[in-house]
C-alpha cells in the first residue's frame, strides 16, 4: 500500500513537468540574435623616460637664501667643492636643523659629541665626521657646541664654505 502511494505521488510530480518552456526559448532566441560585444584591446603604455636632476649645485628651494652680506663673509674660493664620490655618512641623511647636541663623551683624549639625529636616534661624533645634507664637517668639538662647516652652492655654479654650530641642549 505504501509503494503504491509514493508511485501514485511520483506521477503526480513528474506530470507537473510537462510545462510550456516557449517563452524562455523565445527569450534564448532574441539574446543569442543579439550583436556580439567586443574587447578593448590592452591599452598601449609610454615607455618611462628617466629624469637626470641637474640642479644639484643650486640652492635647496627650502634653504633660508644668503644675503650679500652673509655671502661677502663666507669664504670664497674656486678650490672649495665637496667631494662627491665620499661614501656618506649616517648623520648625512639629515638635516641640520634636525640634529640637536645632547651630551658629550671622553674616551682616551678623544671627546666625542652625542648628537640626536631627530628620528629617536642618539650617535657619537668627533672632529672629521660629516653631518647634515649640505657636506657638513665637523671642524671643533667642545663641551657645549660641535662646529662645523659646509660646503653649499653660492648660486652661480661654485661652492662656498658655511660655518653652523650645534649647541648643546638640555632634555625638558
Amino acid at each position: 500500500m505504501k509503494r503504491a502511494a509514493s508511485v501514485l505521488v511520483c506521477a503526480a510530480l513528474l506530470g507537473g513537468c510537462g510545462v510550456d518552456f516557449s517563452d524562455l526559448d523565445t527569450w534564448m532566441t532574441e539574446v543569442r540574435a543579439r550583436p556580439k560585444g567586443t574587447i578593448e584591446p590592452i591599452p598601449v603604455f609610454k615607455p618611462y623616460e628617466s629624469f637626470t636632476y641637474s640642479a644639484q649645485s643650486l640652492r635647496a628651494p627650502f634653504d633660508k637664501p644668503l644675503s650679500a652680506k652673509e655671502t661677502a663673509a663666507l669664504t670664497p674660493g674656486s678650490e672649495v667643492k665637496p667631494d662627491l664620490l665620499r661614501p656618506k655618512e649616517f648623520l648625512e641623511r639629515f638635516n641640520f636643523e634636525q640634529l640637536t647636541m645632547v651630551g658629550t663623551l671622553a674616551q682616551q683624549d678623544t671627546l666625542w659629541s652625542l648628537v640626536a639625529d631627530g628620528a629617536g636616534g642618539v650617535h657619537r661624533v668627533r672632529v672629521g665626521n660629516y653631518l647634515g645634507k649640505d657636506h657638513g664637517k665637523i671642524v671643533e668639538t667642545t663641551e657645549t657646541s660641535v662646529a662645523v662647516e659646509e660646503i653649499v652652492p653660492n648660486g652661480v655654479g661654485g661652492w662656498i664654505r658655511k660655518p653652523r654650530t650645534i649647541t648643546l641642549t638640555e632634555e625638558k
